[in-house]
């Protein structure tokens, strides 16, 4: 179980780490009058609208609406959550985190593992570029056109073929061997080959460190020198504390910035093609980590893009692999490209001899996933044919139906209308028939997803005010009960602000305990603080302001009442109940006072009292 940071930790984390330094440290800052601006990192635009406040220690987008703190930003920028986000600012500010009691941290374990993988993967990169025995990998990537700047990129190194290379390296080091196999260095064998019967996982092989988002290596991949070797072609780190190859993508440190901004991902198969990629300038790609796409890989590469492009082997597995992966994308909400690339050919192998501006071809060109398809679908079926036909819609429905967006299902299915010569109504009768349930109607697919809200004029312009001037808010406080409110993101800034002045907080701190996962509401109260310009003012006009917005949100409940009451009043039978009629001339009375503030105060003395 993740062990649950302590408060202490996260306030220190909040009070080490200045705004300016966090997001200046991923972007180019320039001050603008008292905030600091940049280009958004969230949306396209060519005038910078991200605003970075030093006072508040916010940051807002004017454009696309992100906002919120800190912890909000690295969340977003790093495609994280929470905690992931707390320890990288932690690093950052050199702060050594504390965890609630019994919450079943094992962070201290894993910091262990991690500094022996960094060390090991820094001892396979010496073998391979200073030893005698690293002689024929270096001839291996030399022939493979990979250049000694991305083999220190990519942090690649080399095993001897030797049982023991990494054990008498732990000795050497202090590390003990279930400390190497804690990190899937070493395995047992039942032949005593090594000391305690334990040997090297990855003999005579170059050696590809896996890294985390935050580029801590937390595996390796091997891959033989010549076809002709004993074993598997690739041998990867098996499921280790850290390694989890169901949720690992290759290059993924690298790639993530390059895949936000172009809001797509290229997935390639093999580690040899994402390096030769990013050699070539498509520097977006990232691959699986021996094993098929899976959704967590689907939903990590969802933080970062809107669609991916498959570049995968053009052979029957690979064409295979492409439907497969491109099926598990559109449930995760994303839009699918697939590169065909020629017979023969891999993405490492066409750059290589085609290039880089014929290879951006073939990507400007990339066919849609039904298309895609379609194709393979027409090299090994009769698609004249009625059997064929109906084979070949049935699997198009079968993508179709992966996804869980409504609009996307639309449009996929009157593209397979198009590509198959079949009616729509068809395809969307057979469609149901295969899901056995409706259609849904909504475009709900869980995805993080920018949503703009409209909020209530009123309870938007007196959250502006209260967090402008918390000092105000004893007025909500005592007369404008919570459950009032109609819009509970308005009323949680607000009661937030109060209570942050009330007890001397940071209202980002205070916010951060009532947010959702999603950090809708540090969005908002982001936003709030950055509208002072339209609140500015003295504390007496702020405080009409307020009594004014009050009165508003109170009279419109009373408005409601009474339009319930003369519903009730028209929908009765005969003559009208008494205390309907005397409950709608008090509700008249009472909106008349409603009016001013002092012919209110009364009613609103007799509210708080009630």
């Amino acid at each position: 179980m993740a062990g649950i940071i302590a408060k202490r930790s996260i306030e220190e984390i909040r009070l080490r780490n200045n705004v300016v330094d966090v997001v200046g440290s991923y972007l180019p800052l320039q001050r603008s009058g008292a905030a600091f601006k940049t280009l958004c990192p969230f949306h396209k635009e060519k005038t910078p609208s991200f605003s970075v406040n030093q006072e508040r220690q916010i940051f807002h987008c004017f454009g696309c609406g992100a906002g919120g703190d800190i912890f909000g930003f690295v969340m977003q920028y790093e495609g994280v959550d929470f905690a992931t986000a707390a320890k990288i600012l932690a690093g950052k500010a050199g702060i050594k985190l504390e965890y609630e009691a019994g919450s079943g941290d094992n962070e201290s374990d894993k910091s262990g593992l991690y500094d022996l993988l960094a060390e090991v993967s820094q001892f396979y990169q010496r073998i391979l570029l200073k030893s005698e025995a690293g002689k024929p990998a270096r001839k291996y990537l030399s022939d493979r056109e990979i250049t000694d700047e991305y083999i220190k990129e990519f942090q690649i190194g080399f095993v001897p073929d030797r049982w023991d290379s990494v054990i008498l390296w732990a000795q050497k080091h202090k590390y003990s061997t279930a400390d190497l196999e804690s990190g899937g260095l070493v395995a047992k064998s039942a032949k005593v080959e090594s000391k305690r019967g334990f040997y090297d996982r990855f003999r005579n092989r170059v050696m590809f460190p896996i890294h985390d988002s935050q580029s801590r290596v937390i595996g390796f991949s091997g891959r033989v020198l010549t076809g002709d070797q004993e074993g598997a072609k690739y041998v990867n780190t098996p499921e280790t504390a850290l390694f989890h190859k169901s949720q690992v993508l290759y290059a993924l440190h690298l790639a993530r910035h390059h895949i936000v901004d172009k809001r797509e991902a290229m997935i390639c198969e093999g580690q040899i093609d994402v390096i030769r990629c990013h050699m070539a300038g498509f520097k977006n790609a990232v691959a699986a980590q021996g094993t098929a796409f899976t959704e967590q890989h689907a939903r990590t590469v969802k933080r970062y893009a809107d669609s991916v492009a498959l570049v995968f082997d053009s052979d029957k597995a690979g064409q295979d692999a492409s439907i497969k992966a491109a099926r598990v994308f559109i449930q995760a909400g994303l839009a699918v490209r697939i590169v065909k690339l020629p017979e023969g050919e891999d993405p490492d192998s066409f750059i290589r001899t085609k290039g880089q501006a014929a290879f951006q071809g073939l990507l400007d060109n990339a066919l849609s996933a039904l298309e895609f398809q379609v194709r393979v679908l027409q090299s090994r079926e009769n698609m004249n044919s009625e059997v064929g036909l109906m084979r070949a819609s049935r699997a198009l429905l079968q993508t179709i139906a992966e996804t869980p967006n409504a609009i996307q299902r639309a449009k996929l299915i009157q593209e397979a209308a198009v590509l198959l010569n079949i009616p729509v109504d068809a395809l969307q009768h057979e469609l149901q028939h295969l899901l056995r349930r409706p259609v849904p109607v909504a475009a709900g697919n869980g995805a993080k997803e920018p949503v703009k809200i409209i909020h209530p004029a009123e309870e938007i312009q007196l959250a502006e005010q209260i967090v402008a001037a918390p000092e105000l808010g004893a007025l909500v406080r005592k007369y404008l009960p919570q459950e009032l409110f109609s819009d509970r993101h308005c009323a949680d800034v607000i009661f937030s602000a109060i209570e942050a002045a009330e007890k001397n907080r940071n209202l980002m701190a205070v916010i951060a305990e009532r947010d959702d996962p999603d950090g809708g509401l540090a969005r908002l109260a982001a936003e709030l603080q950055m509208a002072e310009t339209r609140t500015r003012g003295r504390t007496s006009s702020r405080e009409l302001a307020v009594k004014d917005l009050i009165l508003k949100i109170v009279l419109r409940r009373h408005q409601k009442q009474r339009e319930e009451v003369e519903q009730q009043w028209q929908t009765g039978k005969g003559k009208a109940d008494a205390s309907l009629r005397m409950r709608h001339a008090q509700l008249t009375s009472d909106l008349k006072l409603l009016q001013k503030w002092e012919t209110a105060l009364p009613l609103l003395e007799l509210q708080h009292h009630e």
